[in-house]
């Protein structure tokens, strides 16, 4: 009893308080004021969970790289938010949300100018709150790409490449798609962003890591793959469950609005995709290697997010399993095969993001099952998951054609890769005059690196490459 009164009390008490200005006279005033006021709250929530999905990235990334190069990943990180969000404030929003030019791209409120906005943001306060998930949204799809180029990527050059980025790659596909462009009027459908966000970051950390070059040592004799392991695991599952945790505000907030009908079946989905992701890529290393991989089971996780963020609003519990145990597998196989292909995704990230983002988004054409989207399994004819393919091919186009460019510009003036001998002693101390630990700072023959995995001061490039010493990948699991 006393606790249903204490209810009673201080639920009224509370909507007044966050009521602020509702102090109007009219009933139906008052209740808009309440529900605006909760739907700020809620997005500022969400918003800062999905910025907390940067150091979830920072320790994800660090953990499966080398620890020479830590603190080079954690200032790209770093980078990611400094630099991408302002380039974002600057000039990304307007290009993603402002008056549409020809369905292709936004063309005002930049920097969010006071009388520009569209008639769908107009002077509102919650274009604030919008504008922070917004932001962070674009943090999150630039900051896929640095741990793909991990671990010989010059800082000057990322910087560059994050705050193109966020500035104008991201935003053109978010244009099309979340700013009412060709593809938002094509019917293409992808809720918090399988497509939009994610194969975004995928596409471009791949063709960016295809330019730059593989990791001295990563390629033996016959351009056979070998293992490069993460220095550690637990920085790599603490990450892992960072992000799982930031991505109920990614998932969760993407419903824009404080309204626990629509927002709890999408957190329920959420996490039955992340687990089964990770259940799935526990059980098939193990069948596959005799032991369950740790890197890869953290990889299964957010291959399972990555394939429910399209459809998490529009697909149902058994579905959202489904598709967590085939990402959970599949991101397995694609690290494996981008391995073969000799391009050297240092974390995976395009198999996480890139492949499992397709199939998040071709999720949603054949499963969709609402009144607005209903995909061909539960009758809804062909028309929505041709509207996914158009739109994939169109994000992996667009993405891989500017990053390539930019990619390019960057390595014929100096930007891109970093010298042999500076990769060989790590990025820490020549990029930043630091290193992510200090015991490094002892020396290589204080703390001896292991033979073949460049992680010791004093390996010389030409002894890596003259001689077999790491394991091939056909042998051990791929530790991203």
């Amino acid at each position: 009893m006393r606790r249903r009164l204490l209810v009673a009390v201080t639920v009224p008490a509370t909507l007044f308080l966050i009521a602020g200005p509702a102090h109007a006279q009219e009933e139906e005033l008052t209740l808009e004021a309440v529900q605006l006021n909760l739907d700020v709250v809620f997005l500022m929530l969400a918003a800062a969970l999905v910025f907390f999905m940067q150091p979830g990235f920072a320790m994800l990334e660090t953990g499966l790289t080398r620890s020479r190069d830590s603190a080079n990943i954690l200032m790209k990180n770093m980078a990611d938010a400094s630099f991408g969000i302002l380039a974002y404030f600057f000039v990304g929003f307007g290009l993603m949300y402002g008056a549409s030019r020809l369905g292709l791209i936004g063309s005002d409120t930049f920097a969010l100018a006071p009388g520009s906005y569209t008639e769908g943001l107009g002077d509102d306060p919650f274009v604030a709150v919008d504008f922070f998930y917004q932001a962070v949204f674009a943090a999150t799809a630039a900051t896929i790409v640095s741990g793909a180029v991990a671990g010989r990527m010059r800082f000057s050059g990322y910087v560059i490449l994050s705050v193109f980025m966020t500035a104008l790659i991201y935003p053109v596909i978010g244009h099309w798609t979340w700013g009412g462009g060709w593809l938002d009027g094509l019917g293409y459908a992808d809720f918090a962003g399988s497509g939009i966000v994610h194969l975004t970051g995928g596409i471009a950390g791949l063709t960016t890591a295809a330019i730059l070059g593989p990791r001295l040592g990563k390629y033996g004799p016959g351009r056979k793959p070998r293992v490069m392991p993460g220095h550690s695991a637990p920085l790599a599952v603490l990450g892992t469950f960072i992000l799982f945790f930031g991505w109920f505000g990614f998932n969760g907030g993407s419903v824009l609005e404080a309204d626990g009908l629509a927002v709890a079946p999408v957190l329920l989905t959420t996490l039955l995709a992340g687990v089964a992701g990770g259940a799935a890529a526990i059980c098939f290393t193990w069948a596959r290697n005799g032991k369950p991989d740790v890197s890869m089971a953290c990889n299964g996780v957010i291959a399972g997010l990555v394939g429910i963020t399209a459809g998490a609003d529009v697909v149902g519990p058994i579905a959202a399993v489904v598709v967590g145990l085939v990402a959970g597998v599949l991101v397995t196989l694609s690290v494996r095969i981008v391995d073969r292909l000799g391009v050297d995704d240092a974390v995976g990230a395009f198999s996480a993001h890139g492949t499992c983002g397709v199939l998040g988004v071709l999720w949603v054409g054949a499963f969709a099952n609402t009144t607005d989207f209903t995909g061909f399994w539960h009758g809804g004819g062909w028309g929505l998951l041709g509207a996914q393919i158009v739109g994939a091919l169109a994000i992996i186009a667009w993405v891989a054609a500017a990053t390539a460019a930019l990619a390019l510009i960057l390595k014929a003036s100096g930007f891109l890769r970093v010298s042999e001998e500076v990769e060989t002693e790590g990025l820490d101390i020549h990029e930043h005059g630091m290193y992510g630990y200090p015991e490094l700072a002892l020396g290589a023959s204080a703390y001896p690196g292991a033979p073949g995995h460049l992680d010791g001061a004093t390996v010389k490039p030409e002894a890596v490459r003259s001689e077999d010493r790491g394991s091939s990948a056909e042998d051990k699991p791929k530790v991203l």
